[in-house]
């Protein structure tokens, strides 16, 4: 089987490499007639063969020498064609639930993009399963043939009991444990609850110092020029959230890393050519900034990898090399994996993509081992994806527990003039606004008012099976015409996030959750429209990734005929009250810069 640990450690292998690299001893596989992107001095080396054993490079050396050298073909071989040979990418910050797929099965769309090598931050699975969800995803990571690191899931719950419930408290000694348990956790995830870093929350500095007892590093989360000086003063080394170039300026000025995330354009994800200007137009240096994919679904994880990020890095006025290393030295150094990891190095993993002349993943070796060629999956990969993956527990399968009676929709006010606080957004929707509309006239139900406004219902669900709470808002421009939807996907307290234009439609989008224990649901006037199955933790299919790819895109197809102005992926964010502006939870609604609830109506 394929995994992580196919590949010896060094110190165990270090004899044998010598032997081949001094010509003593045959690799088992010579890559050769190919060029090779050195993301140390970021050239292209030409006319060269890479020789591999034991799933490591042994060294490099000018094409032909292998077969000239031990005058015989005992060795395996592959003629690269003079394509470009460089070190798979490493992703520094993503979350594999955001792709509904299991830690096994999302490796398939990693390989066939070049990515060999994740840093998760498990926080979703986290907030629903607390530790125990933590754990299941390390084990799922350990079977997955792929290299998958840990970044500690540092804000479970997001904010805190009276803004949100989530099912998951990690307390900074819970962190301790899982530090000391788990080797593959190599620093913290993204500490997003800015506002309470910066004003000196014990509980959240506590955390913080369980990282830095340990020398890891901590990865951040954070918006606004303002609060970059406390920020960066806790010790936190890093954010995903640079999302123009002065911030992002700033950021680096600080002494943060920078992972500039790409995405999909039409999601809220693709800030990159924005913070990319710090280099392009105000000349920072790249040598502390990465590339990221951050949150991807299934569908988009397949057409915008982090492969897609590199090239898109490119295209924006970075040269070729740089780019590449950004997506692969950059983040292995920052991690301080890079003297197994990010580069074609002696010694080094044998992780290796063969790429054109634009930056396109054509074959993947992982450890040595062919598992994408002609950007088709190996039959070897394909066996190991289908009959070898990671069962979660009988447990994971039964986590939405939602209340038995709930209000779908407030009742109207009785009164002829009140104020109704909604929300509204900013394509492509990770920031949300607070507008206050004004009823003048009364109104005999909520259709008219819908209609005359351009809004829909909101109702955030909790889940967890603790207090039962629900809260009531209204989404704005958001253009929705059919019955309802419901959604077990609601960052990061993963609460049930209902919207729709009748509470008959929202109910029973509602009962298909709980019905199937998690997923998406789109229904109009008691009809299923469009779904995604989603049983473990509400959060993951148990399907392999092409056949969720495929339920994934069809939803997309439905979401969009719906008439959602507002993407899948910025409709989940509704609920995560980190993000600014104004958020729904089911404690109600958020202004998340004063961190306080703010009445539905005035």
């Amino acid at each position: 089987m394929i995994t992580r640990f196919s590949v010896p450690n060094l110190h165990n292998c270090t004899k044998t490499l010598v032997n081949v690299a001094s010509n003593k001893i045959e690799p088992e596989l010579v890559l050769y007639n190919a060029k090779i992107l050195s993301t140390y001095t970021e050239r292209i080396l030409e006319n060269k063969e890479i020789w591999i054993s034991q799933g490591r490079i042994a060294c490099i050396k000018p094409t032909g020498s292998a077969k000239k050298i031990f005058n015989n073909e005992n060795f395996v071989s592959y003629d690269i064609n003079n394509h470009i040979l460089a070190p798979g990418l490493i992703d520094p910050h993503m979350h594999i639930e955001s792709s509904m797929m299991t830690g096994c099965a999302y490796a398939e769309a990693a390989l066939l993009n070049g990515t060999t090598t994740v840093f998760c931050d498990s926080h979703e699975i986290g907030n629903v399963c607390d530790i125990k969800g933590i754990e299941w995803m390390l084990e799922d990571c350990r079977k997955a043939p792929l290299s998958i690191f840990l970044t500690l899931p540092s804000t479970i719950p997001a904010t805190n009991k009276t803004l949100e419930t989530a099912g998951g408290d990690l307390t900074p000694i819970k962190a301790a444990t899982l530090y000391e348990k788990w080797p593959e956790i190599l620093g913290l995830g993204e500490k997003m609850d800015f506002v309470s870093v910066c004003n000196g929350d014990d509980r959240s500095h506590k955390i913080i110092s369980e990282t830095l007892k340990r020398n890891l590093p901590i990865s951040g989360h954070v918006f606004g020029r303002e609060f970059v000086a406390a920020y960066a003063a806790s010790g936190i080394t890093d954010t995903h959230e640079a999302e123009e170039k002065l911030f992002t300026n700033d950021l680096l000025d600080a002494g943060l890393w920078i992972f500039l995330r790409g995405g999909n354009p039409s999601t809220p994800w693709n800030s990159l050519p924005e913070a990319i200007k710090s280099i392009t137009e105000l000349n920072a240096n790249p040598k502390r900034i990465c590339v990221c994919t951050d949150d991807r679904d299934a569908d988009d994880l397949f057409n915008f990898g982090l492969d897609w990020v590199v090239r898109e890095a490119n295209n924006q006025g970075i040269n070729k090399n740089t780019a590449w290393s950004m997506g692969s030295l950059h983040p292995a150094t920052r991690y301080n994996i890079d003297n197994d990891y990010g580069a074609l190095g002696h010694s080094r993993r044998a992780d290796i993509v063969m790429l054109d002349s634009n930056l396109n993943i054509i074959n993947t070796w992982l450890g040595g081992i062919l598992v994408v060629e002609n950007k088709k999956i190996t039959s070897i990969l394909d066996k190991q994806l289908s009959t070898a993956r990671y069962k979660y527990p009988k447990e994971a399968y039964q986590t939405v527990k939602l209340p038995k009676k709930i209000e779908f929709i407030p009742k109207i006010p009785n009164k002829n003039n009140f104020k109704i606080n909604t929300i509204k957004t900013e394509l492509p929707g990770i920031l949300t606004f607070r507008e206050t509309i004004e009823i003048k006239n009364k109104f005999n139900s909520w259709n008219e008012i819908l209609k005359k406004f351009n809004l829909c219902h909101l109702c955030v669900v909790e889940r967890h099976g603790i207090n039962g709470e629900f809260a009531h808002g209204f989404l704005q421009n958001f253009n929705f015409t059919y019955g309802a939807i419901a959604s077990s996907v609601g960052h990061d307290a993963h609460n049930v996030i209902i919207a729709g234009n009748n509470e008959f439609d929202m109910k029973y989008a509602a009962d298909l959750v709980q019905k199937h224990q998690g997923g998406v649901f789109i229904v109009n006037n008691g009809n299923l429209i469009s779904s995604i199955k989603l049983p473990i933790a509400g959060l993951l299919s148990d399907k392999k990734a092409s056949d969720v790819s495929k339920e994934n895109k069809i939803f997309k197809e439905n979401w969009i005929k719906s008439g959602c102005t507002l993407a899948y992926m910025g409709f989940n964010l509704l609920p995560l009250s980190v993000i600014p502006n104004f958020r729904i939870t089911n404690k109600g609604l958020v202004d998340v810069n004063s961190m306080k609830i703010i009445p539905l109506f005035e």
